[in-house]
């Protein structure tokens, strides 16, 4: 009996895990009863890591797909418009031919040696249809030839995206059986490898069923807000100084972290720190705690703005690998952009020091 009531307390246990709301961050390493040792952390990172990385292989296997398909139809378009295309070739190169040999010179010659008004509009009219349809036939050409050419080049292009996603792909590849390789070794040399085993098996589902939830949610709260930072920068008093046609934005860490708490109580607990050329930012909530850093650089394309990259992403202590920093920063954006501020405010340095971010923007219409 005994036995078999501590079975039903943890199947219970496992179906609260599972059922719990993705706001509520109810397990972490910590909460995992692992031992607080180099080896355990290690493992945990590469189980992280394999299961980042395995997404973002189902993310490429997918893009490549669909980029598959679309070399496909665009080389079929390419060649279906080539055979349109030969026909209007020829006729074209007939009619420059005709100018370059001087046929054509017979018609303005008749037109000109008219002895009659009635001729002479008789010839004009003739002239006029005949040297409209050959403008007529060149310039669909010019186009059929333009579309044709642009249809390769995006087949040319597709083929390369989908020759550097194979590469990608099997690169990826490579890193996840390598990873898996050393978290087999890891559980050989554990001294209980059964325990160590549920371990990160218990772990992958809590990442992969809450704690990647949470990230993209404390993430999307923070691109959020930033869509708001050029209306609260122009409501302040003293930060956005003019100096002729440059502009001086000195934002303080502290007004920032003041903005941020009015915008979302999500990030009450989330603070922003400004270092010499590096903006680290912390925040916790309950088990879950959450660190990023990053830098800022001026972007032109496609609009000018104060593009922010991450560095380094670290959930509950361990590091997400560059798969995932890739596709945070790509999905969401955490940017300023300048020209919301002000019209034609062009953003062109950018300092981080202790405590404060200088940005130098000027008028440029």
């Amino acid at each position: 009996m005994l036995i078999f009531l501590c079975f039903i307390m943890l199947m219970l246990h496992n179906s609260s895990i599972l059922a719990a709301d993705p706001g509520e961050a109810v397990l972490s390493p910590n909460s995992l009863d692992m031992q607080d040792n180099e080896e355990t952390r290690d493992l945990l990172q590469k189980t992280l890591s394999v299961s980042e990385i395995d997404r973002e292989i189902l993310r490429i296997s997918a893009d490549q797909s669909s980029l598959e398909k679309k070399v496909s139809i665009l080389n079929k378009q390419a060649i279906e418009k080539k055979s349109v295309i030969a026909d209007q070739e020829e006729r074209a190169g007939a009619i420059i031919r005709s100018y370059y040999v001087g046929d054509r010179d017979g018609l303005l010659t008749a037109f000109l040696s008219a002895k009659s008004l009635s001729k002479l509009f008789l010839l004009f009219d003739y002239y006029e249809l005949t040297i409209g349809r050959d403008h007529e036939i060149l310039n669909q050409y010019e186009k059929q030839y333009k579309d044709l050419k642009a249809t390769i080049q995006s087949a040319e292009r597709n083929a390369r995206e989908l020759s550097e996603l194979r590469s990608n792909l099997e690169e990826q590849k490579i890193r996840v059986a390598a990873l898996n390789k050393e978290i087999e070794n890891g559980l050989e040399e554990s001294s209980d490898p059964q325990k160590m085993s549920a371990l990160l098996d218990e772990f992958t589902k809590y990442w992969e069923n809450i704690g990647l939830h949470e990230v993209n949610t404390y993430f999307k709260a923070l691109s959020a807000a930033m869509n708001h930072l050029p209306q609260f920068v122009q409501n302040q008093d003293g930060m956005l100084e003019r100096q002729g046609m440059t502009y001086h934005l000195k934002l303080k860490e502290e007004d920032l972290n003041v903005f941020l708490h009015s915008q979302n109580k999500l990030l009450e607990n989330f603070s922003f720190h400004f270092d010499d050329n590096a903006v680290t930012a912390v925040g916790n909530s309950g088990n879950l705690s959450l660190q990023l850093k990053g830098h800022y650089t001026i972007q032109e394309k496609p609009e000018n703005s104060l593009m922010f990259h991450i560095d380094d992403v670290v959930f509950n202590g361990l590091k997400l690998p560059d798969t995932t920093r890739k596709s945070l920063e790509e999905e969401f954006d955490l940017g300023f952009y300048p020209g919301n501020v002000i019209s034609f405010l062009h953003a062109t340095a950018v300092d981080c020091k202790k405590g404060v971010l200088h940005v130098t923007l000027t008028l440029e219409f």
